[in-house]
């Protein structure tokens, strides 16, 4: 078994996103000397305070990797492209499968000791989960439903760390689910529909179900699978699998706001994003307030048994009410939300418990 140890130096590709920020604060809590590695121009905001080496490094150019991995024992590879609507649909190649070989391969090359990939829940198959059974790492994806440029990438990125790991780099894989929590500038995409409930622009629901985890417990995952993980094994880490009807009345519970309780038409999402892609998309040219990529996920039943990773990291959760109350209250804090909600807003933060 690994362990980390402080002092230890460990470099953070993608230290400045959402989960790449929360590993980094993991690291730090452990002691760790971290070197954070960031897309040139990248905001970094969510490393101020905080006492990294930051580089400002493009992983799509190998040389570029040169010499950052002097004397480094661990590498934490979160750096990747996502989003729905591309200007540059090649760039997801470029970061999300070439960057991840160049990634690995000077780390390979430096001797770092362990390599930590995260990938995503998004590799995985989906048969069984509009019958009631979540999906998990041995569900084989379904090429149709790799909906993309993200999907697509991170897709065939994973099969290149898998053949890598194959030839002996020493990596283990970690699949979040989706994030919520603090520290969510961009916002991503889970963390946009807490942030369109909060300003009014969630109505009501269409029935589907997700994974929700808080970041802090994905961000441990990442820790415990570098300690406990074993060679070329890929691991779930999740938080509950939930309705959105459900993740939406525990929203309208921990900020006083109105429930949104009209339920749309399945098909609803899919014509509204159809709509979207065609006017703002093709004919202004613009990124599409709904996509089309976005519409099919939001229709898409997408639960997850994390059930690996509890038994062999032991791996833990906090409420899923948790995750969206630091979430909500993160997002009020720093002005994303409208003031007219925000006067609305009365808070009632869950019960303090440990994750279990």
């Amino acid at each position: 078994m690994t362990e980390l140890d402080g002092g230890d130096r460990v470099v953070v590709t993608g230290a400045a996103g959402f989960i790449g920020s929360a590993v980094t604060r993991a690291l730090l809590g452990r002691g760790a000397d971290v070197v954070a590695l960031l897309e040139p121009g990248a905001t970094r905001s969510n490393l101020d305070g905080l006492d990294v080496e930051c580089r400002d490094v493009d992983v799509t150019i190998a040389k570029h990797l040169d010499g950052v991995f002097d004397g480094a024992r661990f590498c934490f590879h979160l750096a990747a492209k996502f989003g729905f609507w591309p200007k540059d649909p090649a760039s997801f190649y470029a970061v999300n499968v070439n960057g991840s070989r160049n990634v690995i391969g000077a780390a390979v090359q430096a001797g770092v000791e362990r390599i930590v990939y995260t990938s995503t829940v998004a590799t995985l198959g989906l048969w069984k989960t509009k019958a009631g059974q979540p999906s998990n790492e041995d569900d084989v994806a379904d090429l149709s439903h790799l909906y993309g440029n993200y999907k697509r990438t991170k897709y065939v990125a994973e099969h290149e760390v898998l053949r890598l790991a194959a030839q002996g780099a020493p990596l283990v894989l970690v699949l979040p689910t989706m994030p919520h929590g603090p520290f969510d500038h961009r916002p991503t995409p889970s963390g946009k529909v807490v942030l369109d409930y909060l300003n009014g622009r969630i109505p009501g629901f269409v029935e589907t179900a997700m994974n929700v985890a808080h970041v802090d417990d994905l961000a441990t995952g990442h820790l415990l699978a570098l300690e406990k993980g074993s060679q070329g094994r890929s691991y779930i880490c999740g938080g509950e699998n939930i309705s959105m009807a459900r993740l939406l009345s525990i929203l309208s519970e921990v900020t006083g706001l109105p429930r949104a309780e009209r339920r749309f038409p399945s098909a609803f999402p899919m014509i509204a994003g159809r709509l979207s892609q065609f006017i703002e998309g093709d004919l202004l040219r613009r990124e599409p307030r709904i996509s089309l990529e976005a519409a099919q996920m939001a229709s898409t039943t997408m639960t997850f048994n994390d059930s690996r990773a509890r038994g062999e990291l032991g791996y833990r959760s906090r409420p899923v009410a948790m995750a969206l109350y630091e979430s909500a209250r993160w997002f009020a804090d720093h002005g994303y939300v409208n003031a007219e909600r925000v006067a609305q807003l009365h808070w009632n933060p869950p019960e303090e418990s440990q994750p279990s």
